[in-house]
């Protein structure tokens, strides 16, 4: 026979199990961060790694099946925390203004985390390629920054590519000449207006309203 009462019991062991688990998982990740932040993305050990988390080396095996497992669901906080980025609200009808503010706060984002920014726009892990869950909030970003391009009114079909090798490139030459420094800083309005003049060479200043 059906046991409601014991049914009832059940429910809320498993959800308490469950939620315990989702919570060492993300002590896992938070520890993750830390040591990649302190050692580099590459150095990453699974004993440096369950010894900050009290725990031996196997018993991380419970959590995530591997290494590249970790890797993998580090990637996918950080595409999600860059979507956040990429995705906020700009309060100007100015299509350069909000080219500039986008690039600016991307810039700001990318550069104020190392770590992040390696493991989203460089292969520096052998063998790594996140999963396509872990991958989906980087397409939706490049999908979003697509129709805020088209919303501005820049429809070329190289744009997106464009935008992308200027604004990571500009990161990645801060993270790799003024790691914690502002040097590249005053080019993020540069190189707006070196992408305006190739994908909107006469509407550089226009309004997108009524455009």
């Amino acid at each position: 026979m059906f046991d409601k009462a014991n049914a009832v019991q059940d429910k809320p062991t498993g959800g308490r199990r469950a939620a315990r688990r989702e919570a060492t998982k993300a002590e896992i990740l938070d520890a993750a961060w830390a040591l990649v932040r302190e050692h580099g993305l590459a150095a990453l050990s699974l004993r440096d790694l369950a010894a900050r988390v009290g725990m031996r080396a196997p018993s991380l095996y419970q959590y995530f099946d591997s290494k590249h497992a970790i890797y993998d669901a580090m990637f996918q906080q950080a595409a999600q925390q860059m979507l956040d980025v990429a995705t906020f609200d700009v309060d100007t009808d100015d299509r350069r203004e909000v080219l500039v503010r986008r690039a600016h706060r991307f810039f700001s984002e990318a550069t104020a985390d190392p770590a992040r920014a390696q493991l989203l726009f460089q292969r520096t892990i052998p063998g790594f390629e996140p999963s396509p869950e872990a991958y989906a909030p980087a397409v939706e970003m490049i999908n979003k920054l697509r129709e805020g391009l088209e919303g501005l009114g820049i429809t070329r079909p190289d744009a997106v590519d464009l935008w992308t090798v200027l604004t990571s490139g500009l990161v990645n030459q801060q993270l790799a000449n003024d790691p914690g420094g502002d040097r590249y800083e005053p080019l993020v309005d540069v190189i707006v207006d070196m992408f305006l003049a190739q994908v909107a060479p006469d509407q550089r200043n226009a309004h997108t309203k009524g455009k």
